[in-house]
């Protein structure tokens, strides 16, 4: 009797054991689901190689890779991977010294040596690279890397913020990168990645700084504006990027949501291809003439941008109020330039011919997973219509885009950056005005702004700067090789159980090691 009393009590005892571990994983599963958000993203990459054009940025913004300085929330450069840094030689010597305890996601330890591999690395496989900086040295110094070029370079540091100089681990399989993401030192590691439809990252158990506040961050690619609105709404994701003015109403209820905005660093421009038929400083002077950026920002966008007319939106100080754009609004003054540069409608269907008697037909590259671009380049072609100018819309994916910017296949094509991405525009100008720019492809060349920008790059002293950047912006809109349109309003919207998400004017992060749920 005591021997089945026993056995009874063991199958009681055994049983309740059951029940708790059962209630014990619904517990862990249900805390586990707290721990994990998504979000509705606008466009990815075709890889997760931090080389490879502006992918970087990818990396970045989902928190798994990091660089040696990062800029913080009032755009002011601040350590991450380098605890420190100076410079001698009047800029031409940079010392950083690296932040020891830091392991690379795989759990291999970062040394400074690991950190002169990896951008060595980038050098070697990036063409964006040298419009930073070209080093003639990377060396070891004990804890210290140091980095020499040629000429002096005065935001160094800050150029080592873009997400193109992210530090990986290059004793990893660096095959692996493009598709299952680089071996780095961020809160996340990549654990699947579909380029067309989500990418999913998780917590790095090697994580250097501080305990990770998520399991896992689900970003879905939802291109289209109003439905990336309603998945927030119905809860399918907690955090949108790039929703727009209109959406605000939306999002009204503040015990649901939180609503942060910036007039942004941001700007969209049409680069026009010199190479081709708008070589014509005349035909580029009545394209720019016939564009109403007014109307395109105030009524179409609804305010959500204004208007542009320069490189440097008016955000930053750099004289937006004191440069003179002789190319503004003027539909007539746009006509009269074409007649009397002899461009006239010869065959009578509305649009005028080359003084030599050809066709033009503008192709205007542009890519999908910004509403605000389509807008601008369809108001763009119904303006440029009414002056006599034939303008088709080619719409491609933006790595489509990049591939025919690289081999200069297009007439216009849009393009929307970031400004200040070291912190002032110095690289932003040198990147797409500079003549040997890897990235300038459409022929705009100008002896005085390359001097310039040489000048800028070995200048301290901030009020020098800051009429060196005016100059080379007077210049490069005096020549008109690009079409600014407006200076977008950039708005964050999430969850109010999402805490910690910093709209940051350098837009590289998006996902910290501080993002977390109530």
């Amino acid at each position: 009797m005591i021997m089945k009393s026993k056995k009874y009590i063991g199958k009681i005892i055994l049983m309740g054991m059951m029940v708790l571990a059962l209630f014990a994983g619904i517990s862990t599963s249900a805390t586990a689901a707290s721990k994990e958000i998504a979000v509705g993203v606008t466009s990815f990459a075709d890889t997760l190689e931090t080389t490879e054009q502006y992918f970087s940025w990818v990396v970045s913004r989902y928190g798994v890779g990091e660089t040696l300085v990062r800029f913080d929330e009032h755009g002011e450069v601040a350590p991450l991977l380098a605890e420190s840094w100076e410079n001698s030689e009047g800029g031409k010597v940079w010392k950083f010294k690296i932040r020891e305890g830091v392991k690379f996601s795989d759990g291999t330890e970062m040394t400074p040596e690991r950190v002169k591999n990896s951008l060595e690395r980038t050098f070697k496989l990036s063409n964006r690279a040298s419009t930073f900086f070209a080093p003639s040295s990377i060396k070891v110094e004990g804890q210290y890397l140091v980095v020499s070029t040629d000429t002096p370079i005065t935001v160094l540091p800050e150029c080592l913020a873009d997400p193109l100089f992210i530090i990986v681990n290059t004793d990893a399989d660096t095959s692996t990168f493009a598709m299952n993401g680089p071996v780095c030192t961020g809160p996340y590691v990549v654990e699947s990645f579909n380029p067309t439809e989500v990418c999913v990252v998780v917590k790095n158990k090697y994580y250097w700084n501080g305990e990770v506040p998520l399991d896992k961050v689900t970003f879905r690619c939802i291109n289209d504006q109003a439905t990336r609105s309603m998945a927030l709404q119905s809860g399918e994701i907690q955090i949108a990027y790039n929703l727009k003015t209109e959406n605000l109403q939306d999002f009204e209820d503040e015990k649901k949501y939180h609503i942060q905005s910036l007039e942004s660093l941001r700007t969209t421009f049409a680069f026009m291809n010199e190479k081709g038929v708008l070589g014509d400083k005349v035909l580029r002077q009545a394209v720019s003439r016939a564009l109403n950026r007014d109307i395109y920002c105030k009524v179409l966008l609804e305010g959500g941008a204004t208007p542009g007319k320069a490189p440097v939106p008016p955000t930053l100080d750099f004289g937006f109020d004191e440069l003179i754009d002789e190319n503004s609004y003027n539909p007539e003054s746009a006509k009269q330039l074409l007649k009397e540069a002899g461009y006239k409608d010869i065959d009578g269907d509305g649009f005028v011919e080359t003084p030599d008697g050809k066709k033009i037909q503008l192709d205007f590259v542009i890519y999908t997973s910004r509403e605000e671009l389509k807008i601008y380049a369809q108001a763009a072609q119904i303006s440029l219509k009414e002056v006599g100018i034939n303008v088709k819309i080619n719409t491609v994916s933006y790595e489509t885009l990049l591939d025919l910017r690289d081999a200069g296949r297009f007439d216009l094509l849009i393009w929307n950056v970031l400004v200040a991405n070291t912190g002032d525009p110095e690289k932003y100008l040198r990147e797409n005005w500079y003549s040997k720019s890897p990235s300038n492809q459409t022929g705009y060349n100008n002896i005085k702004v390359d001097e310039l920008l040489d000048k800028l790059s070995a200048e301290f002293d901030s009020d020098e700067r800051k009429k060196l950047i005016i100059e080379i912006q007077q210049l490069i809109m005096n020549d008109i090789p690009t079409i600014f349109f407006g200076y977008e309003t950039t708005y964050l919207i999430t969850s109010r159980n999402v805490i910690n998400t910093v709209l940051y004017p350098t837009d590289y992060y998006w996902i910290t090691n501080k993002t977390a749920l109530k």
